[in-house]
């Protein structure tokens, strides 16, 4: 149940900051041309990481997507692509959970958590673009690597998070 409570938490956090943290990305992004959920996305992807780190088993990650896209799609709130939204919030979940099982560990090393947050952002900018900019090959590069800058840091702000609610003993039994 436990770990229930914190997959619709992370969910709900990612969900809730991103009508905050995407219009202030683009004040920086707009004159650059680039997406600002792609600067963004790092800061609301965390919650992806953490929240798989916090339950600490396979499967969180890709529910806590999952979770989101049903929450945007339902709510018709912020972030919104319709019923693309299932893809487009699904797939960042599953990336964070494969490249886990691939890699046998998670967010327990700041490596781990810069990769998780990378994974993130990187396939959700790639899905986005995928469902509606059709962006050309050196454009979607460019927003890409800045996708994958943003998503590492997020990823390690989830690992810091991650690490300092271990002291209070907030994670799964899974630990």
């Amino acid at each position: 149940m436990f770990d229930l409570l914190i997959v619709t938490m992370m969910a709900v956090l990612g969900v809730a900051i991103k009508p905050v943290v995407v219009p202030l990305a683009h004040i920086i992004t707009g004159p650059l041309y680039v997406p600002g959920g792609v600067v963004a996305g790092g800061f609301y992807m965390l919650w992806i990481v953490l929240g798989r780190g916090l339950v600490g088993k396979t499967g969180a990650a890709t529910l806590i997507g999952l979770v989101q896209a049903l929450l945007v799609i339902v709510l018709g709130i912020f972030g919104t692509h319709g019923a693309a939204s299932i893809i487009t919030y699904l797939a960042p979940g599953v990336a964070v959970d494969l490249l886990y099982l691939l890699l046998r560990s998670g967010v327990d090393t700041p490596l781990g958590a810069f990769l998780g947050g990378v994974a993130a952002n990187v396939t959700g900018t790639f899905m986005v673009n995928l469902a509606f900019f059709r962006l050309p090959w050196l454009p979607l590069v460019l927003g890409l690597s800045a996708a994958a800058l943003s998503g590492g840091l997020g990823g390690l702000i989830a690992y810091s998070l991650n690490k300092q609610l271990k002291k209070y003993k907030l994670q799964s039994s899974a630990h």
